[in-house]
């Protein structure tokens, strides 16, 4: 388990901002939205989805992500559950995460199953089988054993957090993406665009969600 969890200072818009990073957790103008603009339609889904479908991602935070594919994979029709790795280097405790969930009631059926059960680590429900692996992903990632499907680049800006968006630790996401799997992040920095297809995706710039001009998609081919 990691040592530190999440140092946080809230705005009067109820947004959890990290003191460590000074970075919010999700835009200021609709996280779920913007959750669904990148991280969805960037790795097309839920279209892609099908029964033993794998997501990773850096940078669990609040847990927005996990749960907008968990309720789109259910509203999907599958049955079977989704399986779903992050790597989080600062966990959130479990108080700070219904807090910010908080925010977005039309995740409150999935975010109640959700938190019910969550203590960190692994949580097996019917529909989703998380593990979230706490630490540095620069350490964790190379021993996954597992590869994903799409994965969800979510690190705190580039420019503040640029540990997560190193050309290394791209090269790790890559060679843990199944052939034909996918990548999506809402930054559109130059450095970490040609990690990605120096790690072998194919990257594409799209456009971005609210004020991001720009967003960056990847196909391993």
């Amino acid at each position: 388990m990691a040592d530190q969890h999440a140092e946080l200072t809230w705005t009067e818009d109820h947004i959890p901002v990290s003191d460590r990073f000074d970075d919010p957790y999700y835009s200021l103008q609709n996280g779920l939205e913007e959750t669904r603009h990148v991280f969805l339609e960037g790795n097309d889904l839920p279209a892609r989805f099908t029964p033993g479908f794998r997501i990773a991602e850096l940078g669990f935070g609040t847990g927005l992500n996990m749960l907008t594919a968990w309720s789109e994979w259910e509203k999907s029709g599958q049955t079977t559950p989704l399986s779903f790795t992050s790597f989080e280097a600062f966990p959130m405790t479990a108080q700070d995460m219904a807090r910010a969930l908080a925010a977005f009631p039309e995740l409150k059926p999935w975010a109640a199953r959700f938190l019910a059960r969550w203590q960190g680590g692994t949580c097996q429900l019917d529909t989703l089988h998380l593990e979230v692996i706490e630490g540095d992903a620069r350490q964790t990632l190379p021993a996954w054993t597992d590869q994903a499907d799409a994965w969800f680049l979510d690190g705190f800006s580039p420019a503040k957090n640029p540990e997560l968006w190193g050309a290394d630790l791209m090269q790790q996401v890559a060679s843990h993406t199944a052939k034909g799997g996918t990548a999506a992040t809402y930054t559109a920095a130059g450095f970490v665009r040609r990690g990605l297809q120096e790690a072998g995706f194919a990257v594409s710039r799209t456009a971005g969600f609210g004020r991001k001009r720009h967003m960056t998609r990847a196909v391993r081919p």
